[in-house]
């Protein structure tokens, strides 16, 4: 239970259709709906935990329209959230459009009274984790994201900032401690402890859920991921970036959803996404009709983790040796060609350190999806709570190993092919 009491602001009011109508109707954007208001179709689609979302369809446009709740809407008013999370959001909007145009949604309204924002209709999008569900591969996608985390990341970052700039950036991100606080619970503390909220899959992870409750080397090691992510001001992470904040076709890739933004550390955001991919990697066998039917899609997924991390640390690299002009490694101290070595050297350190707080950080994330509050419907969605299971073992085995073993991983390829093996070897679970 969360015993602060839910706040609203003068003016708030929770919209419904005809509440979204009537707001539109009243923005200088309603022109770009065609069709009178009452021909408008508008249905709320929110399927997340915290929000409300509109689709609104004219005859000649659309809108998407996202309102927070004062409170967590997949628990309820007993879990208050302050409004504020939309202010965060909006702004890192703004500065991802800035650093990575065409890779987001373009915002068409803020209103900060009501918590809401109005932004292009992404169609024909889909969520990139129903697409996995069914198989789809994505040939943009790794390049795309790798893009968008490089550009994000670097550009907010003191390699490519002043000092000045950087830390009022840090300010000003602060302020959205409320969700860092959830992250901080249902990530890094909630799965290894008792308690309300923790869900497995009865009675097949039993075992296992005990398991991780009783792990002092996991424990240690999420500790010190814990303290990582409340203390390492890196750059502007996502806070949320996996496979259901991202929305894409073929050809187009948008990223949706920062309102978990704030100043942290760059491994997080890689890391959530490269877990995503693997725990969609692993549920494959709930997916499949026939068994090995979709090993080639498995070898895709796989594939693209590697040219996730291995194009981000490039593209990173390539930022920084280009536009690296910020306060961290001042280039009076290393603009003499005698000493291109040394910074070289300290851009690989640098990488080297993102790629081993990433591994960490997906495996936390992996297992918080399996055995904590909120699951994924890569696994949620198998019918067969054994085959599901299976699934999740796997997956769990392999979060374990990443986190507390993850010297045993010098590259990416080390870690693909361990969860290609751990999904090849370890056998179905039976009662």
């Amino acid at each position: 239970m969360h015993d602060n009491e839910i706040f609203v602001p003068e003016g708030y009011r929770i919209l419904d259709v005809e509440g979204v109508r009537q707001l539109i109707t009243e923005l200088p954007i309603a022109g770009a709906l065609g069709g009178s208001k009452d021909s408008w179709r508008i249905e709320e689609v929110g399927d997340g935990n915290l929000n409300l979302v509109f689709l609104v369809r004219g005859t000649t446009g659309g809108f998407a329209v996202k309102q927070a709740l004062p409170y967590v809407r997949l628990v309820g008013e007993s879990w208050p959230l302050p409004l504020s999370r939309a202010h965060f959001e909006h702004s890192a909007l703004v500065h991802q459009a800035e650093f990575a145009s065409g890779l987001v949604p373009s915002v068409q309204h803020y209103d900060a009274t009501l918590s809401l924002m109005i932004m292009e209709l992404l169609e024909p999008h889909i969520i990139m984790r129903h697409g996995m569900i069914a198989g789809t591969i994505y040939p943009r996608f790794a390049d795309d994201i790798s893009s968008f985390m490089a550009r994000t990341l670097f550009n907010t970052s003191p390699f490519a900032m002043s000092g000045h700039e950087f830390k009022s950036l840090v300010a000003h991100f602060a302020g959205n401690s409320a969700m860092c606080k959830i992250t901080e619970d249902v990530i890094f503390t909630e799965p290894y402890m008792p308690c309300e909220n923790n869900r497995w899959t009865r009675p097949w992870l039993d075992g296992w859920a005990e398991t991780i409750r009783q792990d002092d080397d996991l424990k240690r090691a999420v500790t010190r991921l814990k303290r990582k992510f409340m203390g390492s001001t890196e750059a502007m992470i996502h806070g949320d970036l996996h496979t259901g904040s991202v929305m894409l076709t073929a050809e187009d890739t948008r990223i949706i959803d920062p309102e978990f933004a704030f100043m942290g550390p760059m491994g997080f955001d890689v890391g959530a996404i490269i877990a995503n991919l693997l725990l969609n990697y692993f549920s494959q066998i709930g997916h499949e009709r026939n068994i090995g039917e979709r090993n080639d899609y498995r070898e895709w997924i796989l594939l693209t983790v590697e040219k996730v991390w291995t194009l981000f640390r490039s593209r990173f690299l390539e930022l920084w040796q280009e536009k690296g002009s910020g306060d961290a490694y001042t280039a009076r101290i290393f603009g003499d060609d005698n000493h291109a070595a040394a910074l070289n050297q300290e851009r690989e350190a640098w990488m080297d350190h993102v790629f081993v707080n990433m591994m960490g950080f997906a495996a936390a994330k992996m297992i918080r999806r399996i055995v904590g509050i909120a699951h994924n419907i890569d696994l949620e969605s198998i019918e067969d709570s054994r085959i599901r299971a299976t699934a999740e073992a796997r997956a769990l085995q392999l979060a374990r190993d990443l986190m507390v073993n993850s010297n045993a991983y010098p590259d990416i390829a080390a870690i693909t092919t361990t969860a290609r093996r751990v999904n090849e070897t370890i056998p179905e679970l039976t009662g």
